[in-house]
């Protein structure tokens, strides 16, 4: 009996059922993955443009003045009835505050990806790329420790003020998405094919004509993503912008005067509003804003990247 079992189960028709019951498993699975994936997503969405397009439709919020407006303080009404709901200051911080970081990190990380991949690869890996683990580890809370305690005060000797403002918050972005934009830099540059640095070398091109002509050009679009995903992870960055920006809700008029954020507005003023009040669902429009920036980040590296592969 027991060897009568034993050749059923080695029969190749058994085998080959066995099988198809583990294919459909398997897909089974991945498309439970994928549509457990997709429902999450789609329920995210719809919480935060519900809840941030409230302001507008519930409270009667004005569009108008929630773009161009600059005193904010949900909790009053305007003359014409309506909630002050103006965060110009905090778009006008986070967009400084990002771009600002994008052009100063953006040229050191390139820098440093050429360096460990045309210069000196083994000495350079060897040495930079443990540094970049290391920063990408560090927490958010412990860069803005490290800018309250020696970038605030650095900037109070040398400038006039607090030192709190959005040169504070600039270097601290800096340094945190250094690691992000030189990884994905370095990518880019060892993508670049090898026979175009051999054909411009036989030519008669120095080493550095070879990187600035034929490299960096080469590799352009993947540079420009890596700068697009720093510039993303800059602009949702909270905790450690709030503890050296200021937090001001006014426009500043320079570097070392403080300002706001959307994400420190946010993290400040989550804890002390009631769901469906309309402080709370303003503080959702500044979220909605948040993600609309995200989705153009992504669209953006999205696009180039296909402008790449094309």
């Amino acid at each position: 009996m027991m060897a009568k079992m034993i050749k059923e189960t080695e029969h190749p028709l058994y085998r080959k059922s066995n099988k198809m019951r583990m294919e459909r498993f398997g897909k089974g699975l991945t498309f439970l993955s994928v549509a457990l994936t997709a429902a999450i997503t789609a329920a995210i969405l719809f919480l935060v443009f519900s809840k941030g397009l409230s302001t507008f439709i519930m409270n009667d919020g004005s569009v108008k003045d929630f773009f161009t407006g600059t005193t904010w303080n949900p909790a009053e009404v305007n003359s014409l009835g309506k909630p002050i709901i103006g965060a110009l200051p905090f778009l006008v911080g986070s967009l400084a505050v990002t771009g600002i970081s994008a052009l100063l990190s953006a040229p050191l990380a390139i820098g440093a990806a050429i360096f460990m991949s045309e210069i000196a690869p083994k000495t350079g890996k060897r040495i930079m790329q443990p540094v970049i683990e290391l920063l990408v580890g560090i927490p958010s809370v412990v860069y803005g420790f490290i800018g309250l305690t020696v970038v605030v005060p650095f900037l109070r000797d040398l400038f006039p003020g607090s030192g709190f403002g959005i040169a504070a918050g600039t270097i601290v972005l800096s340094v945190m998405i250094l690691p992000t934009v030189t990884s994905l830099a370095l990518d880019a540059i060892q993508a670049v094919p090898r026979s175009l640095r051999e054909a411009s070398l036989a030519l008669g091109s120095t080493r550095w004509q070879m990187i600035c002509e034929v490299v960096l050009k080469t590799a352009k679009p993947g540079l420009m993503m890596a700068v697009i995903f720093g510039m993303a992870r800059a602009f949702g960055e909270a905790l450690a912008v709030q503890m050296v920006i200021g937090n001001a809700s006014v426009i500043p008029h320079s570097l070392f005067e403080p300002a706001s954020t959307l994400t420190s507005i946010l993290t400040m003023g989550m804890g002390y509003t009631v769901m469906g009040q309309v402080e709370n669902n303003a503080l959702w429009s500044l979220a909605l804003v948040l993600l609309l920036m995200s989705l153009f980040f992504t669209i953006t590296v999205r696009m180039i990247g296909k402008g790449k592969s094309s």
